[in-house]
Parts: structure tokens; sequence; C-alpha cells
């Protein structure tokens, strides 16, 4: 599993200077606020802003690979943690998440629980820290070892599980602002769950139920990933529902594609504007833009036509905009069933379809940073750590798919549509 990449954004917020982050060694023992203690085990992410650990309740044991947190931890006066303890302390506590998995029927919701956090001193420096559960890989690494393309029925799904996860966060007076594969990581232990992290640029966008108005400023155009963004963040307004759900459209759209239309110009943010402003009143010539006529998914168009109408305080229709995806999976045959179909298997648990004409690459040599505890994904901090090839031990069960070419899956590409996208996976 791979750290979310480092966003690649114009006119990006944060300090132009940071402290380097220090190591702490295995066994070190953190206080969090309420008193409870947690201790390290060894470092399994590095990035520009802190370390990410991996942790456990503190015992007289030393933290093991199967470890369930990870404990993020960065000097006081940086400030993304600061930011993202805003959200997860207000939004993110078990029991509010539990209340809304149980109010709204669902099976989990794809929020991170916070479990703790506080400041731990040593050697006359401050530092904060913050408990987090542990996560498996990263979409972004997925979406590449596929050949940068997603099956319609998987992208509808995670459209799906998103969704769930942003209407629970802007109930909660806060927008995320930065949706992409590489912040939507796999469950530890169940890899058909999918969760949004890094909440760095999330926003409040509502305090005490006031939304913020719509107000630009020039020096905060381009905020997120560019290609990705909002056309209100590239305005320099500050994010809002709307903006999530545009966001994740573009997403969508890029996953079952494999690159959106401005994607040949990113150093231009201005052009990168321009092309989305263009093709918000005309929705079709988007679509077919990204794909073909015959092969076009009706079911995203009309979500961007819904998102694209929404005004800048207005509440989006949840509700609907589920129904459309999962009219879209019923016209290709499926079902909501909460398969995440990827062609290689995560852990045994998801095989690929034997019907795929493509080439394979066996489950038992796909790794995991959970089998090997080389890398792992929080919240924004990206792992430099270079991981060793895993055993061919590793995983559950035989795989039940041969290689059909020799040839390395590096060489995958985006195929023709018309079989991408009406391949059931």
């Amino acid at each position: 599993m791979t750290m979310p990449n480092i966003k690649k954004s114009a006119g990006k917020r944060g300090p132009r200077k940071r402290k380097l982050a220090e190591e702490f060694p295995p066994g070190e023992v953190f206080t969090d606020l309420l008193k409870k203690k947690w201790k390290l085990g060894p470092v399994i992410g590095k990035g520009g802003f802190g370390c990410l650990y991996l942790a456990d309740v503190n015992s007289s044991e030393s933290v093991t690979s199967d470890a369930p947190y990870v404990i993020k931890v960065e000097p006081s006066d940086n400030g993304p943690l600061f930011t993202e303890l805003s959200f997860y302390m207000r939004a993110a506590k078990p029991e509010l998440i539990k209340k809304w998995i149980s109010s709204h029927k669902l099976k989990y919701l794809g929020v991170p629980k916070y479990w703790g956090s506080g400041l731990h001193q040593k050697n006359g420096k401050s530092y904060r820290f913050m408990v987090m559960d542990r996560f498996g890989k990263d979409l972004q690494k997925i979406f590449e070892e596929q050949g940068k393309q997603f099956s319609r029925k998987t992208v509808l799904q995670l459209g799906l599980r998103i969704l769930n996860v942003l209407e629970y966060i802007h109930e909660h007076e806060y927008v995320h602002g930065d949706i992409k594969a590489s912040n939507l990581l796999l469950g530890h232990e169940i890899p058909n769950q999918v969760y949004l992290v890094d909440y760095g640029l999330a926003f409040r966008y509502s305090p005490e139920g006031n939304h913020k108005d719509y107000k630009e400023n020039p020096k905060r155009c381009h905020d997120g990933t560019l290609e990705f963004t909002s056309i209100d963040a590239h305005k320099g307004a500050s994010p809002s529902r709307r903006g999530d759900l545009e966001i994740l459209g573009y997403c969508m759209i890029c996953w079952l594609s494999g690159s959106l239309p401005w994607e040949d110009n990113l150093k231009n943010p201005d052009y990168v504007k321009e092309s989305k402003i263009r093709y918000t009143d005309n929705v079709s010539e988007f679509m077919l833009k990204c794909f073909t006529k015959e092969n076009k998914p009706d079911e995203i168009a009309r979500y961007m036509e819904k998102v694209m109408a929404l005004s800048y305080t207005e509440k989006p229709p949840y509700e609907e905009l589920r129904e459309i995806f999962l009219q879209g999976l019923q016209d290709i045959g499926h079902k909501d069933d909460g398969i995440l179909d990827f062609e290689v298997s995560l852990n045994g648990d998801v095989p690929a379809k034997p019907k795929t004409k493509r080439k394979l690459v066996a489950a038992s040599g796909t790794a995991t940073a959970d089998e090997d505890n080389a890398e792992i994904a929080v919240d924004g901090v990206k792992n430099t750590k270079k991981r060793k090839p895993a055993s061919p031990k590793i995983g559950a069960t035989k795989p039940k798919l041969q290689k059909i070419s020799p040839k390395p899956k590096t060489n995958l590409k985006p195929r023709k549509r018309v079989q991408k996208l009406k391949s059931p996976e």
C-alpha cells in the first residue's frame, strides 16, 4: 500500500518553511488528551510534514506488524495536522460515525475514525500527534496497475460509497476539497471497503449552520489537485458541497475513460479552469470528448448535469444522485453488491472475473503493505520507503487465474472503450 500522493496543485496553501520530522524509536509511549497511552511501532511513512508510525494501545508487548492503528506525528508548529484535527475532533469520533451508520442503515461508512490526539514533549521540543485507523492500499496504485481504467461496475460502486461519505461530512459542516484516487484507501482487514482520507484542505463551510458566502480570493486560486479540483476552487472561492460532488464526477470520468480532456496542459491552471467552465453548460460535449458515442455512460452524464446545476449554498440531492448510480448498475446488469471487482485480487478476497480477456497477473504475486509492513497510508503523508517483493505465499488462497501473457503488467495501457465498458468485471 502506498502513501497518498503529494498534491500537485498550483497555489497550494502551507507554510514556506517546515521543520523536518524527527523519528521516534519503536516503543516510545505517547499520552493523549484523555490520558490514554499509545505505543509506537516502526516508521511506515514519511512526508514533508511528519512521520507515520504503526501503533497500538500501550502494553508490555512490542507493537506488531498487524497493529490496528497508526499515529501521525509532526512538529507542533506545522499546520496541516492541526487543520485535520479540527475536522476529526468535530466530525470523526467513533460514536458519531456509529450513530450515522445505524440511522442510515449502512454497512459501513468510509470516514476514518479519530481515536485520540495530543502533544508529546521530547528534548525540549513539542510534537502534535493523532491516532487513526490503519488502512490498506490506495486506489491510485490499483488504478495504475489496471492500465488506468476501472470497470463501470466498480466506478459506480465507488461513487455510491463516496457519496455516503460526502453526505456525512457535509452534514457535519465540512467539505473535503481534494477527492482523488490517492486519497481513497481500502480497508486494512476488508479490502472491499473504501475510505476517504487526507482532510488537510477540509473546510468548515457552514459553522453553526451558517453557510459561508461566495467570495473569490485570487490568493487561493486552484486549491486542491489541479486536474480534479472544482471550478469554485479554480476561482479562489471557498470549497462547498457542490464542489466536492463536481470533483467526484471528474474522478469517476477519469477512472472510466483513463484520462480527462485537460490533462495535456496541466502546467496552465487557467487553461484547466476554462476547459471545465466550457463543459459546464455542455455536459454532452464533455462526455463525447471522454467516451465513444456508443459507450457513453448516461448515468455519469445525468449526475454531472445535476451537480453542475446546483447553486453555491444549495444542499445536494444525495438520494437522487445515489439513485442515478444504482440505475446505472441496473442498466449494465449489475446490482450494488458492495464488491469492488478489481482484476487482481487483494489478500485473496476479491478474485478477478474469469471472463476478463485482459492480461492478468495472479493474485499471489500481488503484495500489500499490510503483509510486508513496508508502506501504509493515511491522511496525506507520503511514504518514501521502498518495498521488497512479496513472497508468493502471501494471500489467503491460490489464485484462480493464470497469466495469459508473460509480459509484465506495467505494459498494460487503456484499451478500446467499447470492450472496457461492456465487459462486466
